[in-house]
């Protein structure tokens, strides 16, 4: 048999070969397209559902449509909030991406379906009257328009890397479609004026209790002598008020559908646990610190595992308390087109709860990533005990605020307690460059520690800017929506 010429198939090969890259590229260019189409996959079987669950209602069209809108605003909550509960772990490297996404898909979906608020005030707690909507239908057009404004405002936030606040989205996509509907005089602006406080008193108190918990620990941790003996006295502390503070956190704010706890009965509920949460750790970091060198890195180790508890736990929490973000104006639209009126509050049907804890899971593990990666290494970098500080900060920052009244957002006080971590590290290590004048061993300039900053102001802006624009924003784009969705529905 004849040997076959070695170029014979030459042509072939170069036609294969091309065919093999346009495949390549083809997967390039599709692969953005896979989470944006899973996503109207999702909202479609929600208006499937709506339709079903919605019987031979008359306005079944109007019950699938709100049934999208906050479906797509769950996704929006998903993609936008819970960065602020993992980032931090996963900066510090104690989570890895895909562990911090399912691990917060699975607490915020427990969460919502647990601990969700069966009552929603219906009207974004009181921020409209419920008489000044009076007819029926400007309630739907108010409140459905509250939710598209909302989703719009959080989707042009996640694209450009902004951690906005969801429920201050929602408020003021509320207060902007009732000004439309009713006028100035229906809102209640003694409590808009809270909220427009919180902007500042979230985000400053998150930073300074984290910033503290920071300065409490270089000293008597990674600046000591015995780094292993200093962890072994000070870490079970910490671990006990972090399982302390969740404990009340969770009595408090998590769990208002299964009981109704006060904010005393909350405190001795996280005493207790913190107590024995202390009591018990210490066998255990001492145990862990077992054959550890005395180094800062070895320190790290002993937080991973509450820095991720904690994580799940803050998902937890988000989930109970923030789905109704998304399924709250839902269900008032649901029960104002069942009954023909609005009302202070109304019940969650079980329907209604699973839209919003699937969308905020789908939103998460579709679109979450990006925003996580900001929150947890973009703004300043972080560690375990760094990443350890910001989290008992969240926790113990909005156990304040209830005990004060003050109404805080959870999206500010998470980042405002990364930025409060970052620059405490620029002024500690500006002190400590100022004092010996030596930075690991090498004269540092003036001016060269002026340009070795440890928080990314351009993002400082960024954030600050989306944070003081959410509101009359998405009160300006829920009034236009409000006044377009009457106009076509005639």
């Amino acid at each position: 048999m004849d040997t076959p010429p070695i170029n014979q198939w030459k042509t072939l090969d170069k036609d294969l070969g091309r065919i093999g890259r346009l495949e390549l590229a083809t997967q390039y260019v599709a692969r953005p397209l896979v989470a944006p189409g899973v996503a109207l996959a999702f909202v479609v079987v929600v208006a499937i559902a709506a339709a079903v669950f919605s019987g031979g209602s008359p306005d079944r069209l109007l019950v699938i449509a709100a049934a999208v809108f906050g479906a797509y605003t769950a996704l929006n909550i998903g993609a936008n909030d819970v960065a602020n509960n993992m980032g931090p772990a996963v900066g510090a490297n104690a989570l890895t991406m895909g562990g911090a996404l399912l691990i917060a898909a699975i607490c915020e979906t427990a969460g919502a379906l647990i601990a969700g608020g069966d009552v929603v005030n219906t009207i974004s707690g009181g921020i409209v009257a419920p008489e000044a909507l009076g007819d029926g239908r400007d309630f739907v057009w108010a409140m459905m328009a509250a939710l598209l404004a909302s989703a719009l405002w959080l989707n042009l936030a996640i694209w450009l890397g902004a951690p906005v606040s969801t429920t201050h989205s929602i408020v003021g996509g509320v207060m902007g479609a009732g000004i439309a509907a009713a006028g100035f005089m229906a809102v209640n602006w003694p409590t808009m004026g809270r909220i427009a406080g919180s902007w500042v008193i979230s985000p400053v108190m998150g930073g300074v209790i984290a910033a503290a918990f920071l300065a409490f620990i270089k000293p008597r941790m990674i600046y000591a002598t015995d780094k292993i003996a200093a962890a072994r006295r000070w870490a079970p502390v910490l671990v006990g008020i972090m399982a302390g503070a969740f404990a009340a956190y969770l009595a408090l704010k998590g769990l208002s559908r299964l009981v109704r706890i006060d904010l005393g009965t909350a405190l001795l509920i996280g005493a207790a646990v913190g107590a024995c949460t202390w009591a018990s750790s210490v066998p255990v970091v001492r145990r862990q610190s077992i054959g550890l060198e005395n180094r800062k890195k070895s320190l790290k180790k002993l937080f991973a595992l509450p820095l991720v508890i904690s994580a799940a736990l803050l998902s937890f929490a988000h989930g109970a308390n923030d789905v109704a973000n998304a399924v709250g104006p839902l269900a008032a639209i649901v029960d104002a087109l069942g009954d023909g009126h609005a009302d202070a509050s109304v019940q969650i049907p079980l329907w209604v709860m699973m839209i919003g804890a699937a969308g905020i899971s789908f939103g998460l593990l579709l679109f979450g990533p990006r925003l996580i990666r900001l929150v947890g290494s973009e703004i300043t970098r972080l560690n375990a005990v760094r990443a350890f500080c910001v989290a008992l900060s969240a926790a113990i920052t909005v156990i304040l605020a209830s005990a004060l009244g003050l109404p805080v957002s959870s999206t500010h006080i998470a980042v405002g307690a990364v930025f409060g971590v970052g620059f405490y590290r620029e002024w500690h290590a500006e002190r400590r460059a100022r004092a010996p004048g030596l930075v690991k061993g090498k004269e540092v300039a003036p001016e060269e520690r002026t340009r070795r900053k440890l928080v990314r102001r351009s993002h400082m802006l960024t954030v600050a800017a989306a944070w003081v624009v959410t509101v009359p924003l998405t009160a300006l784009l829920a009034g236009g929506l409000f006044v377009a969705l009457r106009l076509i529905a005639g």
